[in-house]
């Protein structure tokens, strides 16, 4: 999912994202009426749960599935089979070129995409990427963590971060998401040609049955890329020993409308 990241535990991720599944669920309800003749393009596929929602969606369209995680896409090919284009390439690189290689075509009807913008650093050329591939009129529709989400965790994870033995590993890391304020994004998206373009907040608490199990899935992935195996489970306790229980996390999410 992240461009900030080599690869993640996508027989893990696939196990514990229920939220991510009942947040995108929401999305397609909501704010997203299909044809059902569309090609979509799933912008962080992940482990194909969502996609595969927009299969049962579009049985005459057309899906497309991008992720920048190898694993992601191996199991997403292993879930859904021939049911949608998977392709292993980072947002940020994504261009006409490389979709008509991939899956016959230039352009898409609607680029959707369920939280994975904050884990790209760069949104400015994520934006410009998905402008270039969307036809004209097409239609962004995602959402994804905004300025202030899951606060307080972040400071426990960075404070964490700062003490023996992980802070040799972890010197000048710092949080790997891309919180964005609304008017940041907003401001990006018409930069690079979106027009009109609509954000707003939404926020919600959430308690994952299994946190630990959610979080090495998700929010820990980047720093175990920098600690050693052997470290991984003593960096998970020593954070949740902050934590009160139950483990309860704060988000506040960017919503995304735009046309291209």
């Amino acid at each position: 999912m992240s461009a900030g990241t080599s690869d993640w535990d996508a027989k893990l991720y696939h196990q514990v994202s229920s939220f991510q599944e009942g947040w995108a669920r929401k999305m397609l309800d909501e704010r997203l009426p299909l044809a059902g003749d569309e090609t979509v393009l799933d912008a962080g596929c992940g482990s194909g749960r969502v996609t595969a929602m927009l299969v049962e969606r579009l049985p005459r369209g057309r899906v497309i599935g991008v992720d920048a995680a190898p694993s992601m896409i191996e199991h997403a090919r292993e879930s859904l089979g021939d049911e949608a284009v998977l392709i292993n390439a980072d947002l940020v690189e994504l261009t006409p070129a490389l979709l008509r290689e991939a899956a016959g075509v230039d352009s898409v009807d609607l680029v959707f995409s369920n939280a994975t913008f904050h884990w790209i650093p760069d949104h400015e050329a994520l934006f410009r990427s998905l402008h270039a591939v969307l036809r004209p009129g097409g239609r962004l529709v995602a959402q994804c963590g905004a300025e202030g989400n899951v606060e307080e965790f972040g400071e426990v994870v960075e404070s964490v971060a700062s003490e023996d033995p992980f802070a040799q590993h972890l010197a000048g890391w710092d949080r790997p998401w891309n919180f964005s304020s609304r008017q940041d994004a907003e401001q990006r998206l018409a930069a690079v040609g979106f027009d009109p373009v609509e954000c707003w907040i939404t926020g919600f608490e959430a308690a994952p049955e299994d946190p630990r199990a959610f979080m090495r899935a998700s929010g820990f992935a980047p720093i175990f890329e920098r600690l050693p195996t052997e470290l991984h489970d003593e960096f998970v306790e020593a954070v949740f020993e902050h934590l009160p229980e139950p483990v309860v996390f704060h988000y506040v999410r960017l919503n995304i409308d735009a046309r291209a």
